[in-house]
């Protein structure tokens, strides 16, 4: 796998979505350890140094998958691909013929390898080689905002008030409400709710990206009936995980080789193919 060297947002969507996320991780990170969970446990005690290095366990799957997906490269820049693929097309903007599942990226301005989707959370494509790191990116993000949800809401259950209609909007409008008037407590009310919102959103996230893999499809490829490139669950598992996909969930260090090198893919149809 090739390192990717351009990593800066290619648009200002790209940009802003990704400043968000790398500021949300810290912050999130100091709220839940060092607020939020004193008030639970006695710091330093056994219950809370498990919860202590529970959260750093997250914290580093989650910032290590989230470099690797960054850093590598999966578009078919530099790399040296046969010319004879089957069901290969050409693209007019790169100026070359790309492999079955390999599309131009608008955004990036190259031809990925098996794309799925340009994510504006890393500003970046997924694609073949950094898939793995996405979905379980994904995964420890859901975890910890579960994880951290159980507790927000007992936390900040102790300092809501409804002595007047602006205690409800507070709830309703945390974000807006933190404008109109900077409180601590407001302040991490909006934190349990983006927290909440987040634990929501990537638990769809999770379950729509797992589904897509396990039946062989990419997100581009989604308006099909059936996946010519379905190979069964746990194959269609690996090609996109790795031969070792159940271990790749504990860190993004482990090797996992892909079955597939993202030029030539194995159909249900034929041998060889689209």
């Amino acid at each position: 796998m090739n390192i990717r060297l351009d990593v800066y947002p290619k648009s200002w969507k790209d940009a802003c979505v990704t400043a968000f996320l790398l500021v949300i991780i810290p912050v999130i990170y100091y709220f839940e350890l060092y607020v939020v969970l004193p008030t639970f446990y006695p710091p330093w005690g056994l219950a809370y140094l498990f919860h202590f290095a529970v959260g750093h366990f997250i914290l580093f799957n989650l910032c290590s998958n989230l470099l690797a997906i960054v850093l590598i490269d999966t578009s078919i820049a530099g790399k040296m691909l046969p010319t004879d693929g089957v069901n290969w097309h050409f693209c007019s903007v790169c100026e070359t013929f790309v492999p079955a599942r390999s599309y131009h990226c608008p955004t990036c301005n190259v031809c990925i390898l098996k794309r799925d989707h340009h994510c504006m959370f890393t500003s970046c494509c997924i694609g073949h080689y950094n898939h793995r790191f996405f979905l379980v990116f994904v995964l420890y993000v859901f975890i910890a905002t579960l994880y951290s949800t159980v507790y927000n809401v007992q936390y900040i259950y102790q300092f809501i008030t409804f002595d007047s209609y602006l205690s409800l909007l507070k709830i309703v409008f945390p974000l807006t409400m933190l404008f109109v008037k900077w409180t601590s407590y407001q302040l991490q009310l909006s934190l349990v709710i983006v927290g909440i919102l987040g634990c929501l959103f990537t638990g769809v996230l999770l379950y729509y990206h797992l589904n897509l893999i396990l039946n062989g499809f990419t997100t581009h490829e989604r308006g099909r009936q059936v996946s010519v490139y379905d190979q069964g669950k746990m194959n269609n598992l690996k090609i996109a995980l790795g031969n070792r996909w159940y271990l790749v969930w504990i860190s993004p260090c482990i090797d996992s080789v892909l079955p597939c090198d993202g030029a030539v893919w194995t159909t249900n149809l034929s041998t060889k193919g689209k």
